[in-house]
């Protein structure tokens, strides 16, 4: 993936919940990076942390999450 091509499907309050949905976008087959500025893991709860993907595929991963935080699988936003 190219960095130009990346857009935030979701901002969550720690790295631990944007981890989980990252697990569900990479079941879903869904490529994801976790972007996260926490002073090098010193202060994990210093910034919530922005799950991007693809720009082609930000409907999919919404979709994704939407349906995981339904069915009471999805992670804290």
């Amino acid at each position: 993936m190219k960095p130009a091509e990346l857009v935030a499907v979701s901002t969550f309050r720690s790295t631990a919940d944007a981890q989980i949905a990252k697990g569900i976008l990479d079941v879903a087959g869904i490529d994801s990076i976790i972007r996260s500025d926490n002073a090098g893991g010193m202060y994990p709860a210093l910034a919530g942390a922005e799950l991007l993907v693809n720009a082609d595929d930000l409907m999919s991963a919404t979709e994704a999450l939407q349906a995981a935080t339904e069915a009471g699988r999805g992670p804290s936003t």
